[in-house]
């Protein structure tokens, strides 16, 4: 991964998971911001965040990750943003919606370290920049 920081915003509606993946991912070269709850992260987008990476939680109140993610395609507000799911449920259906949704890629939370979501958001985003 190059040094120069990449922008993540982290969407959950667990603050405090958010908060251990914000200092993860920030003592691995991300700059993070992190939004509690679907409401949280529209209007740090629809304000002009422009994260490379936007790591979504499924199960959230009021929309949920799905929701968020047709809404942001809707309106086409960061475009450019790879998508990733991060969520404790690992339905094949689940992963399937997020892949049509337009999703690149789904981390199942309990089967997966912090660390090792970090490796995986990585490998991501190395695959995308190479496409």
């Amino acid at each position: 991964m190059e040094t120069d920081y990449k922008k993540i915003l982290i969407v959950d509606d667990d603050s405090f998971l958010l908060d251990m993946y914000a200092l993860k991912f920030s003592k691995s070269n991300f700059s993070v911001s992190t939004a509690l709850g679907p409401e949280s992260a529209l209007e740090k987008l629809r304000g002009g965040l422009s994260p490379e990476v936007i790591l979504l939680d499924i199960m959230m109140p009021v929309m949920d990750g799905f929701e968020l993610l047709t809404k942001i395609k809707e309106e086409k507000i960061s475009p450019s943003s790879i998508v990733i799911f991060l969520s404790n449920r690992g339905q094949p259906s689940d992963i399937t919606q997020a892949k049509t949704l337009g999703a690149s890629g789904y981390i199942v939370k309990a089967s997966s370290t912090p660390s090792e979501v970090i490796e995986k958001v990585v490998e991501i985003i190395n695959k995308e920049n190479k496409e």
